[in-house]
């Protein structure tokens, strides 16, 4: 008799855990707060350490239709416009064996979703609440007392999990003072020159500024990043924002952004905020319980691996499963953990770090943008972070060749 592992949320998190261990063979019980998948929200980038994962799920396909192929990564100083440096995503296939993928949150969530038809249960419109673990099973409860069991539980809720604060104890994701703004334009109410096949970065005082198309071109996802604090909770997915924000925020920048900001009349915003890089794999799992995605390492977007490390993560657990699933769930997500949060945490401090340099000010914004002018294609073309992660065979089951790597 198969094993039922029970998931909290059906975000990117739970639905990619489901679906990696589903084509492990576990029976899987998902249980989400909303009473259907979440279609809001914008794009998201995935490079080809997370395209490849997707590929050998059966979703190559999928990617081909729904999502967007960028040619290059273009880095400018948001002060004056100059192209600082720039990558060639077209090469990514050649380089790393997968391409680099635009693709809208909503589109990626529905993929997942058709990999999934006909695999496990779905309970819709509970909040779990607390957690209650044994010796040899995991049962969840919700607001409402319902209550699911399962042999383990794999914790994919997002940054306000409430069953993450059970299991860890450790208090909220700390709010990093920036807020993001977030909008989506039809690409006819773009200005002419941004009509483009790249993905642009903006990096300005206190602030950056990332678009790029999505659904097949015909639309501009817009991402700024501002500092702003707010006390508003960081769980929920957004906020109407006035546009008045945005205007101030870039009042000091070269033409081409204040245009680009002008053209949206409305954003969409949420706080930020994250928790300090991993310090041991009991971060991602203590006994029967798994915690992935942001209900484990929440973190900042300057890296553009948010989804990306949450799909990795669902991909170790399904070697995990395939490797260690039959010596126990505590020795399987024991497995995983060891196998992620290293590299989990190389990702959280990058993405700390690029903060930082993104919102350069004085001497640190002239190094900045010396650096780039010479290494840029090398700086923005990270090999151990699109080469590195799980490394699963195409096709069929999508088993690994070999441990998931840290590095």
């Amino acid at each position: 008799m198969s094993s039922t592992i029970l998931i909290s949320g059906a975000g990117i998190a739970g639905l990619s855990a489901a679906l990696a261990l589903s084509r492990a063979g576990v029976w899987v019980k998902v249980v989400e707060r909303e009473n259907a998948l979440v279609s809001e929200g914008a794009g998201v980038q995935l490079g080809p350490n997370v395209t490849r994962i997707l590929r050998a799920w059966g979703l190559g396909s999928g990617l081909r239709d729904k999502g967007f192929f960028p040619k290059f990564l273009c880095a400018h100083d948001a002060r004056d416009g100059r192209v600082l440096g720039q990558s060639d995503l077209a090469q990514a296939l050649q380089h790393y064996g997968a391409p680099h993928v635009c693709i809208h949150r909503a589109d990626l969530q529905a993929l997942l979703w058709q990999g999934l038809q006909g695999q496990g249960q779905w309970h819709w419109g509970h909040t779990l609440q607390t957690v209650h673990p044994a010796d040899t099973h995991v049962m969840v409860r919700s607001a409402s007392g319902q209550a699911w069991q399962g042999d383990g539980l794999v914790v994919a809720d997002g940054i306000g999990s409430k069953l993450r604060q059970a299991v860890s104890g450790d208090g909220p994701a700390t709010p990093t003072g920036h807020v993001a703004l977030r909008a989506l334009l039809p690409m006819t109410e773009v200005p002419r020159q941004w009509r483009t096949t790249n993905v642009h970065v903006w990096m300005g005082e206190r602030f950056h500024l990332v678009h790029y198309p999505v659904r097949d071109g015909q639309w501009l996802n817009l991402v700024l990043v501002i500092h702003r604090r707010d006390s508003r909770e960081t769980d929920h997915w957004s906020w109407l924002g006035e546009g008045l924000w945005a205007q101030q925020a870039v009042s000091d920048s070269c033409a081409a952004v204040c245009d680009l900001i002008g053209a949206v009349a409305q954003w969409r915003y949420w706080v930020l905020a994250d928790r300090a890089p991993m310090r041991s794999a009991t971060d991602m799992a203590v006994g029967r319980i798994a915690m992935i995605g942001d209900a484990a390492h929440p973190m900042r977007p300057y890296f553009a691996q948010g989804a990306g490390m949450a799909i990795e993560d669902a991909a170790a657990l399904q070697w995990a499963w395939q490797h260690r699933g039959d010596q126990g769930v505590d020795l399987a997500w024991r497995a995983m953990a060891d196998s992620r949060w290293r590299r989990v945490a190389q990702v959280q401090a990058q993405s700390r770090r690029n903060g930082l340099v993104f919102h350069s000010t004085g001497w640190l914004r002239w190094g900045r943008n010396a650096a780039l002018q010479t290494l840029g294609s090398r700086l923005m073309n990270p090999a151990w972070l699109y080469g590195g992660g799980p490394r699963p065979v195409d096709g069929g089951g999508g088993v690994h060749d070999g441990p998931v790597t840290g590095r």
